[in-house]
């Protein structure tokens, strides 16, 4: 191929990606979106061109580029050279697995193409889930989140069991793509529509079957305040943006409501944990349940611990200005009744380079960098557990889940685990400004909603608050910049799903597999495999 039909392939495969992705409607295009880009790769792998490492690394890039660019060319909103960075260093990260299954596939053979290609990637996506540089945002799972009644199957896959639905049909259309001039392609056409077919047919018949969530129920309200998190929220009085939650509060909360919700980050006063009972924020909410017995409050807060002389610091901790003292800042959720107990739960997945800094114990003197988006800036603390808060009888357990951690399938189906019967959504969604950036959030909850077969109830501060049924249902949608308030029962479930015991047990073997295969190409490279024959 000449460079000119290489690069226009390369483009295609991008804007396959990226217009498939929510809110276009369009994510069937998934099943074919990677063809033109393997037949890029098939293309250089056959032909005797002059640096084919740069030249499929190059190619792969564009690709991803463009796919970034398209799907989540919102982020500008926030920072435009956070954007630039994100485009580039996640197209980089996202073009290794493809470098690697062409060196692999290259020593191995090219019928172990197709099996290369889909468990690299899914390998990647599994790393992408974890660790300092984390961004899952455009896992290929992510991208049926607006169509659930195709993905009801979730429950027992997670989202990287769409990953691999949208992986495998893509080899099977390059497999019928290599071999339609030169043999018959009736048994792969076959495969792949039984491919896409089968999981569609399991979905329908796992939703009719699913009308079991009966526990009890609880009275929920929703509070959308709408404050501007650029000109208003973290420089505004803490007092009046309270008072105003409050009031659209009590537009609907009366004694037979069981749960308020507010959006993250919705307390601005600097709150001590170890004084939390003297800030007049919670005071403030405190006279509110005294009206409400058996109201319970989620609320999302900017909070703060100071380390004892003795105690071990964390990674993240800071000095106090003139004083050989610290402290850790968290991003935080709160939960308040009538028994005078206040539950903390610090959000443990952060966004890097806005939350935390990677690899704070090397690069913590770069965290005066990080990006302002109001609230505490610099790498926040963070905590192992995942804890659920718990009604004052013990009776009803709830997960909370902060903003960015509601991307993470198993990181939120361990709350699941140790026993939350319901999923509280707090976040912040008005960076972005009115762009699918919020969108796309809000249809991710979903994929929580299906994996654990849990509601899920959201409270942004803007964009979209609203209910989700355990099939991924959207209820009581709230419009974009605009406050509000939304009542309504869900059912407690206590029953665990198969995902929710085994977690991303795709994206592990896929990553086994993939490490026996680099293994295994490296001992034919360096000729280990003949000479222990031999």
């Amino acid at each position: 191929m000449k460079t000119l039909q290489l690069l226009s392939l390369s483009i295609l495969s991008g804007l396959l990606l990226g217009l498939s992705w929510i809110p276009t409607g369009l994510a069937p295009m998934l099943f074919v979106a990677f063809v033109p880009l393997l037949i890029v790769e098939h293309s250089i792998f056959k032909n005797p061109l002059k640096n084919k490492t740069l030249t499929i690394f190059l190619c792969a890039f564009i690709t991803f580029f463009t796919w970034n660019l398209a799907a989540t060319w919102w982020i500008k909103n926030a920072s435009f050279g956070g954007a630039v960075l994100a485009f580039v260093g996640n197209s980089v990260l996202m073009s290794i697995p493809f470098l690697f299954f062409h060196q692999v596939k290259k020593r191995i053979g090219e019928k172990w193409g197709s099996i290369i290609f889909v468990c690299f990637f899914i390998a990647f996506e599994y790393w992408h889930l974890d660790g300092e540089l984390s961004w899952p945002w455009l896992t290929l799972g992510n991208a049926f989140a607006d169509t659930p009644n195709l993905i009801q199957w979730y429950e027992y896959s997670g989202m990287l069991g769409g990953s691999l639905w949208i992986l495998v049909t893509n080899a099977l259309g390059f497999e019928i793509y290599k071999k339609y001039k030169v043999a018959s392609i009736k048994y792969q056409v076959i495969g792949l529509i039984s491919v896409i077919i089968i999981p569609i047919s399991a979905s329908y018949i796992i939703s009719f079957s699913q009308n079991k969530f009966i526990k009890g129920g609880v009275q929920v309200v929703i509070v959308q305040p709408n404050i501007d998190p650029y000109n208003e929220k973290f420089s505004g009085s803490y007092e009046e943006q309270l008072n105003k939650m409050l009031l659209l509060a009590a537009q609907k909360t009366d004694s037979t409501t069981d749960y308020l919700v507010f959006p993250e980050t919705a307390i601005t006063e600097e709150l001590w944990e170890n004084q939390l009972e003297q800030s007049s924020s919670i005071q403030t909410i405190q006279k509110f349940l005294k009206h409400f017995p058996k109201l319970k409050i989620i609320t999302g807060a900017s909070t703060a611990k100071a380390f004892q002389v003795d105690e071990e610091l964390s990674a993240t901790a800071r000095k106090f200005s003139g004083a050989n003292t610290y402290y850790d800042a968290y991003n935080t959720a709160l939960q308040l009744d009538n028994s005078g107990r206040i539950q903390i739960y610090h959000k443990s997945q952060l966004v890097a380079g806005v939350e935390r800094m990677p690899f704070p114990v090397l690069f913590k003197p770069l965290e005066k960098f990080a990006l302002d988006l109001g609230g505490t800036v610099g790498s926040l603390g963070t905590q192992k557990e995942r804890t659920v808060f718990t009604s004052p009888d013990g009776s009803i357990k709830s997960a909370p889940v902060i903003c960015y951690e509601s991307l993470f399938g198993e990181f939120v189906s361990k709350y699941v685990q140790n026993g939350a019967q319901f999923i509280a959504i707090i976040t912040n969604d008005g960076w972005w400004g009115d762009t699918p950036g919020y969108k796309q959030h809000l249809k991710y909850g979903r994929l929580r909603a299906i994996e654990n077969r849990r509601w899920v109830v959201r409270s942004a501060n803007t964009g979209t608050s609203c209910f989700i049924t355990p099939l991924g249902e959207i209820q009581q949608t709230t419009e974009w910049w605009t406050p509000c308030v939304i009542s309504q029962k869900i059912q407690l479930y206590t029953e665990i799903t198969f995902y929710t015991n085994h977690g991303d047990y795709i994206g592990r073997y896929a990553l086994y597999i993939s490490l026996l295969l680099i293994i295994f190409s490296l001992l034919l490279r360096f000729n280990i495999i003949n000479k222990f024959i031999k």
